[in-house]
Protein backbone atom coordinates (compact mmCIF):
# COMPACT_ATOMS: atom_id res chain seq x y z
CA UNK A 1 0.00 0.00 0.00
CA UNK A 2 1.08 3.50 -0.91
CA UNK A 3 -0.29 6.63 0.47
CA UNK A 4 -0.03 10.13 -0.90
CA UNK A 5 0.80 13.71 0.82
CA UNK A 6 1.39 16.78 -1.24
CA UNK A 7 3.60 19.06 0.04
CA UNK A 8 5.32 16.56 2.18
CA UNK A 9 8.11 16.28 0.26
CA UNK A 10 11.78 16.70 1.66
CA UNK A 11 12.36 20.07 2.98
CA UNK A 12 15.94 19.61 3.10
CA UNK A 13 16.27 18.65 -0.82
CA UNK A 14 14.03 21.71 -1.73
CA UNK A 15 15.51 24.43 0.65
CA UNK A 16 19.18 23.38 -0.81
CA UNK A 17 17.79 23.49 -4.26
CA UNK A 18 16.17 27.11 -4.09
CA UNK A 19 19.77 27.95 -2.29
CA UNK A 20 22.24 26.75 -5.35
CA UNK A 21 19.62 28.38 -7.63
CA UNK A 22 19.75 31.86 -6.51
CA UNK A 23 23.47 31.31 -5.76
CA UNK A 24 23.63 30.29 -9.69
CA UNK A 25 21.55 33.35 -10.87
CA UNK A 26 23.77 35.31 -8.61
CA UNK A 27 26.88 33.82 -9.91
CA UNK A 28 25.96 34.28 -13.57
CA UNK A 29 25.47 38.07 -13.10
CA UNK A 30 28.86 38.53 -11.50
CA UNK A 31 30.75 36.33 -14.36
CA UNK A 32 28.79 37.42 -17.14
CA UNK A 33 28.35 41.19 -16.75
CA UNK A 34 31.10 42.07 -18.85
CA UNK A 35 30.82 39.73 -21.67
CA UNK A 36 26.75 40.02 -21.39
CA UNK A 37 27.52 43.85 -22.31
CA UNK A 38 29.71 43.49 -24.95
CA UNK A 39 27.18 41.32 -26.71
CA UNK A 40 24.39 42.59 -26.30
CA UNK A 41 24.41 45.55 -24.45
CA UNK A 42 22.44 44.07 -21.76
CA UNK A 43 24.59 43.16 -18.59
CA UNK A 44 22.42 41.55 -17.13
CA UNK A 45 20.78 39.42 -19.99
CA UNK A 46 22.33 36.07 -19.09
CA UNK A 47 21.30 36.53 -15.67
CA UNK A 48 17.56 37.77 -16.68
CA UNK A 49 17.84 34.55 -18.92
CA UNK A 50 18.75 32.35 -16.40
CA UNK A 51 16.33 33.68 -13.87
CA UNK A 52 13.39 33.35 -16.30
CA UNK A 53 13.83 29.53 -16.52
CA UNK A 54 14.46 29.11 -13.27
CA UNK A 55 10.60 30.54 -12.38
CA UNK A 56 9.22 28.88 -15.09
CA UNK A 57 10.46 25.59 -14.42
CA UNK A 58 9.81 25.60 -10.51
CA UNK A 59 6.15 26.47 -11.08
CA UNK A 60 5.82 23.80 -13.09
CA UNK A 61 7.21 21.47 -10.02
CA UNK A 62 5.13 22.96 -8.00
CA UNK A 63 2.15 22.38 -9.85
CA UNK A 64 3.66 18.36 -10.83
CA UNK A 65 3.88 17.99 -6.84
CA UNK A 66 0.24 18.29 -6.24
CA UNK A 67 -1.01 15.77 -8.74
CA UNK A 68 -1.52 12.68 -6.50
CA UNK A 69 -0.80 9.64 -10.06
CA UNK A 70 2.78 8.59 -9.74
CA UNK A 71 2.62 9.75 -13.61
CA UNK A 72 6.39 9.10 -13.59
CA UNK A 73 6.08 5.60 -13.36
CA UNK A 74 3.44 4.97 -16.20
CA UNK A 75 4.83 3.07 -19.62
CA UNK A 76 3.19 5.63 -22.06
CA UNK A 77 5.02 8.25 -19.99
CA UNK A 78 8.51 6.92 -19.82
CA UNK A 79 8.13 5.85 -23.45
CA UNK A 80 6.65 9.03 -24.85
CA UNK A 81 9.40 10.84 -22.92
CA UNK A 82 12.26 8.43 -24.24
CA UNK A 83 11.11 8.63 -27.54
CA UNK A 84 10.35 12.53 -27.79
CA UNK A 85 14.59 12.58 -26.54
CA UNK A 86 15.51 10.07 -29.11
CA UNK A 87 13.78 12.09 -31.89
CA UNK A 88 15.62 15.17 -30.70
CA UNK A 89 19.24 13.71 -30.29
CA UNK A 90 18.77 12.38 -34.43
CA UNK A 91 17.60 15.59 -35.49
CA UNK A 92 20.38 17.69 -34.08
CA UNK A 93 22.88 16.13 -36.13
CA UNK A 94 21.25 17.19 -39.16
CA UNK A 95 20.57 20.39 -38.39
CA UNK A 96 22.99 23.45 -38.77
CA UNK A 97 25.52 23.12 -36.23
CA UNK A 98 26.17 26.19 -33.48
CA UNK A 99 29.01 27.02 -32.52
CA UNK A 100 30.36 23.92 -34.80
CA UNK A 101 28.89 21.12 -33.23
CA UNK A 102 25.14 19.65 -33.23
CA UNK A 103 23.88 19.73 -29.39
CA UNK A 104 21.30 22.23 -29.49
CA UNK A 105 17.64 21.69 -30.65
CA UNK A 106 16.83 25.59 -32.13
CA UNK A 107 13.01 27.22 -31.93
CA UNK A 108 12.77 30.54 -32.53
CA UNK A 109 14.95 32.15 -30.30
CA UNK A 110 14.55 29.60 -27.91
CA UNK A 111 17.32 26.62 -27.93
CA UNK A 112 17.28 23.35 -25.94
CA UNK A 113 19.95 20.52 -25.45
CA UNK A 114 18.28 17.46 -25.93
CA UNK A 115 21.18 15.28 -24.29
CA UNK A 116 20.11 17.09 -21.31
CA UNK A 117 16.57 15.71 -21.24
CA UNK A 118 18.39 12.12 -21.62
CA UNK A 119 19.87 11.80 -18.23
CA UNK A 120 16.23 11.96 -17.43
CA UNK A 121 14.16 9.91 -19.73
CA UNK A 122 16.88 6.80 -19.31
CA UNK A 123 17.09 6.93 -15.74
CA UNK A 124 13.26 6.43 -16.00
CA UNK A 125 13.50 4.08 -18.52
CA UNK A 126 15.92 2.00 -16.94
CA UNK A 127 14.29 2.15 -13.44
CA UNK A 128 10.79 0.78 -14.98
CA UNK A 129 12.42 -2.49 -16.96
CA UNK A 130 14.44 -3.44 -14.46
CA UNK A 131 11.66 -3.64 -12.41
CA UNK A 132 9.59 -5.49 -14.76
CA UNK A 133 12.06 -7.85 -15.35
CA UNK A 134 13.83 -8.00 -11.52
CA UNK A 135 13.28 -11.98 -12.09
CA UNK A 136 15.20 -12.29 -14.55
CA UNK A 137 17.93 -9.65 -14.43
CA UNK A 138 20.35 -12.32 -13.83
CA UNK A 139 20.31 -13.03 -17.62
CA UNK A 140 22.49 -11.49 -20.23
CA UNK A 141 19.98 -11.85 -23.31
CA UNK A 142 17.52 -9.78 -20.87
CA UNK A 143 20.14 -6.95 -20.64
CA UNK A 144 20.64 -6.58 -24.44
CA UNK A 145 17.48 -4.51 -24.72
CA UNK A 146 18.66 -1.56 -22.39
CA UNK A 147 21.63 -1.92 -23.00
CA UNK A 148 20.97 -1.34 -26.96
CA UNK A 149 19.26 1.75 -25.71
CA UNK A 150 22.04 3.36 -23.57
CA UNK A 151 24.45 2.71 -26.45
CA UNK A 152 22.09 4.27 -29.02
CA UNK A 153 21.76 7.56 -27.02
CA UNK A 154 25.64 7.57 -25.55
CA UNK A 155 26.72 7.06 -29.04
CA UNK A 156 23.88 10.28 -30.12
CA UNK A 157 25.33 12.51 -27.83
CA UNK A 158 28.96 11.62 -28.33
CA UNK A 159 28.30 12.11 -32.00
CA UNK A 160 27.40 16.24 -31.79
CA UNK A 161 30.42 15.64 -30.64
CA UNK A 162 29.83 16.07 -26.83
CA UNK A 163 32.08 12.91 -25.45
CA UNK A 164 32.09 14.43 -21.85
CA UNK A 165 28.47 14.27 -21.12
CA UNK A 166 27.96 10.45 -23.11
CA UNK A 167 30.61 9.34 -20.86
CA UNK A 168 28.52 10.87 -18.13
CA UNK A 169 25.64 9.42 -19.61
CA UNK A 170 26.56 6.14 -19.86
CA UNK A 171 28.49 5.90 -16.35
CA UNK A 172 25.10 6.76 -14.41
CA UNK A 173 23.27 4.14 -16.32
CA UNK A 174 25.89 1.33 -15.96
CA UNK A 175 25.73 2.43 -12.10
CA UNK A 176 21.11 2.18 -12.14
CA UNK A 177 21.88 -1.38 -13.74
CA UNK A 178 24.43 -2.25 -10.71
CA UNK A 179 22.12 -0.73 -8.35
CA UNK A 180 19.20 -2.69 -10.37
CA UNK A 181 20.79 -6.11 -9.50
CA UNK A 182 22.85 -6.94 -12.43
CA UNK A 183 25.27 -9.30 -11.50
CA UNK A 184 28.89 -7.94 -11.61
CA UNK A 185 29.98 -10.50 -13.94
CA UNK A 186 28.10 -9.16 -17.07
CA UNK A 187 29.96 -5.79 -16.37
CA UNK A 188 32.80 -7.53 -18.07
CA UNK A 189 31.19 -8.25 -21.07
CA UNK A 190 29.74 -4.76 -21.10
CA UNK A 191 33.28 -3.40 -20.70
CA UNK A 192 34.75 -5.32 -23.80
CA UNK A 193 31.70 -3.64 -25.56
CA UNK A 194 31.45 -0.13 -24.79
CA UNK A 195 35.56 0.49 -23.99
CA UNK A 196 36.80 -0.26 -27.77
CA UNK A 197 34.17 2.27 -29.48
CA UNK A 198 35.53 4.62 -26.93
CA UNK A 199 38.62 4.50 -27.10
CA UNK A 200 38.13 4.73 -31.22
CA UNK A 201 36.25 7.83 -31.04
CA UNK A 202 38.04 9.39 -28.30
CA UNK A 203 41.56 9.21 -30.60
CA UNK A 204 39.44 9.84 -33.44
CA UNK A 205 39.56 13.66 -32.63
CA UNK A 206 42.97 15.47 -32.44
CA UNK A 207 41.34 18.34 -29.52
CA UNK A 208 40.29 15.33 -27.77
CA UNK A 209 44.10 13.93 -27.75
CA UNK A 210 45.29 17.30 -27.16
CA UNK A 211 42.95 17.74 -24.18
CA UNK A 212 44.52 14.31 -22.73
CA UNK A 213 48.37 15.47 -23.15
CA UNK A 214 47.52 18.61 -21.96
CA UNK A 215 46.05 17.30 -18.42
CA UNK A 216 49.43 14.81 -18.24
CA UNK A 217 51.82 17.89 -19.58
CA UNK A 218 50.31 21.08 -18.27
CA UNK A 219 53.36 23.53 -18.20
CA UNK A 220 54.24 22.06 -21.35
CA UNK A 221 51.20 22.99 -23.04
CA UNK A 222 50.47 25.96 -21.15
CA UNK A 223 49.88 29.28 -23.59
CA UNK A 224 47.81 26.74 -25.83
CA UNK A 225 46.08 23.87 -25.20
CA UNK A 226 46.15 23.90 -21.16
CA UNK A 227 45.05 28.14 -21.12
CA UNK A 228 41.50 27.09 -20.05
CA UNK A 229 42.38 24.80 -16.98
CA UNK A 230 45.13 27.51 -16.29
CA UNK A 231 43.18 30.49 -15.77
CA UNK A 232 40.64 28.61 -13.59
CA UNK A 233 43.11 27.46 -11.30
CA UNK A 234 45.05 31.03 -11.18
CA UNK A 235 40.69 32.25 -10.19
CA UNK A 236 40.79 29.61 -7.64
CA UNK A 237 44.30 30.45 -6.20
CA UNK A 238 43.66 33.97 -6.45
CA UNK A 239 40.65 33.64 -3.73
CA UNK A 240 42.38 32.62 -1.06
CA UNK A 241 40.28 31.62 2.12
CA UNK A 242 37.62 34.40 2.14
CA UNK A 243 38.12 35.30 -1.88
CA UNK A 244 38.07 39.10 -3.29
CA UNK A 245 34.40 39.44 -2.45
CA UNK A 246 31.36 39.19 -4.50
CA UNK A 247 32.05 40.91 -8.23
CA UNK A 248 35.39 41.66 -8.00
CA UNK A 249 36.84 38.64 -9.83
CA UNK A 250 39.20 39.41 -12.28
CA UNK A 251 39.39 36.24 -13.91
CA UNK A 252 36.04 36.53 -15.16
CA UNK A 253 37.19 40.27 -17.83
CA UNK A 254 37.73 38.03 -20.85
CA UNK A 255 41.27 35.93 -18.88
CA UNK A 256 39.08 32.41 -18.11
CA UNK A 257 36.58 31.62 -21.40
CA UNK A 258 33.48 30.24 -20.33
CA UNK A 259 33.52 31.62 -16.87
CA UNK A 260 29.34 32.06 -16.22
CA UNK A 261 29.06 28.27 -17.59
CA UNK A 262 31.15 25.36 -17.55
CA UNK A 263 33.72 27.10 -15.47
CA UNK A 264 31.80 29.30 -13.37
CA UNK A 265 33.12 27.28 -9.90
CA UNK A 266 36.71 28.84 -10.39
CA UNK A 267 34.87 32.35 -10.25
CA UNK A 268 32.64 31.00 -6.87
CA UNK A 269 36.54 30.43 -5.96
CA UNK A 270 37.86 33.81 -6.48
CA UNK A 271 34.88 35.73 -5.36
CA UNK A 272 34.20 33.55 -2.07
CA UNK A 273 37.55 31.45 -1.93
CA UNK A 274 38.17 28.14 -0.25
CA UNK A 275 35.27 29.07 2.32
CA UNK A 276 33.03 29.18 -0.45
CA UNK A 277 33.99 26.84 -2.90
CA UNK A 278 33.35 23.96 0.65
CA UNK A 279 30.19 25.24 0.92
CA UNK A 280 29.34 25.05 -2.67
CA UNK A 281 30.78 21.49 -2.34
CA UNK A 282 28.47 20.56 0.70
CA UNK A 283 25.62 21.77 -0.61
CA UNK A 284 25.78 19.34 -3.40
CA UNK A 285 26.73 16.63 -0.64
CA UNK A 286 23.30 17.63 0.85
CA UNK A 287 21.59 17.33 -2.31
CA UNK A 288 23.07 14.14 -3.00
CA UNK A 289 22.61 12.31 0.27
CA UNK A 290 18.99 13.54 0.36
CA UNK A 291 18.19 11.85 -2.74
CA UNK A 292 19.75 9.02 -1.76
CA UNK A 293 17.39 9.28 1.58
CA UNK A 294 14.44 8.99 -0.55
CA UNK A 295 15.79 6.50 -2.37
CA UNK A 296 15.85 4.28 0.41
CA UNK A 297 12.39 5.13 1.98
CA UNK A 298 10.83 4.76 -1.26
CA UNK A 299 7.96 2.66 -1.57
CA UNK A 300 8.67 0.50 -4.48
CA UNK A 301 11.56 -1.21 -6.40
CA UNK A 302 11.10 1.47 -9.24
CA UNK A 303 10.86 4.44 -6.85
CA UNK A 304 14.06 3.50 -5.21
CA UNK A 305 15.88 2.88 -8.88
CA UNK A 306 14.63 6.01 -10.05
CA UNK A 307 15.43 8.43 -7.07
CA UNK A 308 18.99 6.76 -6.58
CA UNK A 309 20.11 7.18 -10.63
CA UNK A 310 18.69 10.84 -10.52
CA UNK A 311 20.45 11.70 -7.35
CA UNK A 312 24.29 10.31 -8.41
CA UNK A 313 23.23 12.15 -11.64
CA UNK A 314 23.67 15.33 -9.60
CA UNK A 315 26.36 14.22 -7.50
CA UNK A 316 28.25 13.14 -10.45
CA UNK A 317 27.85 15.82 -12.79
CA UNK A 318 28.93 18.51 -10.18
CA UNK A 319 31.90 16.35 -9.49
CA UNK A 320 32.96 16.53 -12.92
CA UNK A 321 32.59 19.59 -13.15
CA UNK A 322 34.26 20.88 -10.19
CA UNK A 323 37.51 18.52 -11.03
CA UNK A 324 37.57 20.04 -14.21
CA UNK A 325 37.20 23.05 -13.07
CA UNK A 326 40.39 22.49 -10.97
CA UNK A 327 42.93 20.83 -13.04
CA UNK A 328 41.73 17.28 -11.55
CA UNK A 329 40.67 16.01 -14.97
CA UNK A 330 40.56 17.52 -18.46
CA UNK A 331 38.53 19.68 -19.72
CA UNK A 332 35.03 17.94 -21.38
CA UNK A 333 32.14 20.53 -21.17
CA UNK A 334 29.72 20.15 -18.41
CA UNK A 335 27.93 22.23 -16.63
CA UNK A 336 27.62 22.71 -12.74
CA UNK A 337 24.19 21.69 -11.96
CA UNK A 338 21.60 24.79 -11.08
CA UNK A 339 24.75 27.25 -11.11
CA UNK A 340 26.27 27.24 -14.47
CA UNK A 341 24.46 30.10 -17.39
CA UNK A 342 21.89 27.29 -19.59
CA UNK A 343 18.31 27.18 -19.77
CA UNK A 344 18.65 23.09 -21.09
CA UNK A 345 20.93 22.08 -17.91
CA UNK A 346 18.61 24.69 -15.40
CA UNK A 347 15.37 22.92 -16.65
CA UNK A 348 16.05 19.30 -16.43
CA UNK A 349 18.53 19.54 -13.39
CA UNK A 350 15.42 21.20 -11.42
CA UNK A 351 12.47 18.28 -12.97
CA UNK A 352 14.74 15.84 -11.97
CA UNK A 353 15.11 17.60 -8.06
CA UNK A 354 10.90 17.91 -8.59
CA UNK A 355 10.97 14.16 -9.48
CA UNK A 356 12.78 13.22 -6.54
CA UNK A 357 10.55 15.81 -4.58
CA UNK A 358 7.63 13.76 -5.86
CA UNK A 359 8.85 10.51 -4.85
CA UNK A 360 8.97 11.60 -1.27
CA UNK A 361 5.60 12.31 -1.15
CA UNK A 362 4.87 8.81 -0.79
CA UNK A 363 4.42 6.97 1.79
CA UNK A 364 4.59 2.68 2.01
CA UNK A 365 3.41 1.18 5.31
CA UNK A 366 6.87 1.03 6.69
CA UNK A 367 8.35 4.71 5.71
CA UNK A 368 9.09 6.70 8.47
CA UNK A 369 10.25 10.77 8.09
CA UNK A 370 13.10 11.57 7.69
Amino acid sequence: METFRPYSFDKPLFFTTVVLIVLGALMVMSASGVFAEQTYQKKLFFFSQQVIGAVAVTALVMILLRIRKPFYKSPVFIFALLGLTLVMLLVVLVLPPVAKTNRWLVLGGFRFQPSELAKISLVLFLAWFLDKKRDRIGELKVLLLPLGIVALFSALIIREPDFGTGVLVLAICLVVLFLGGVRLKHFAWISLAVIPPLAVFLISAPYRINRIMAFFSPQSSLESLNFQVTQSKIAVGSGGLFGVSFGESVQKMFFLPCSHTDFIFAIIGEEFGLLGALIVISLFAVLVWRGILISMKAPDFFSQLAAAGLALFLGFQAMLNITVVLGLAPAKGVPLPLISYGRSSLVCTILAVGLLLHISERHGDKRSAA
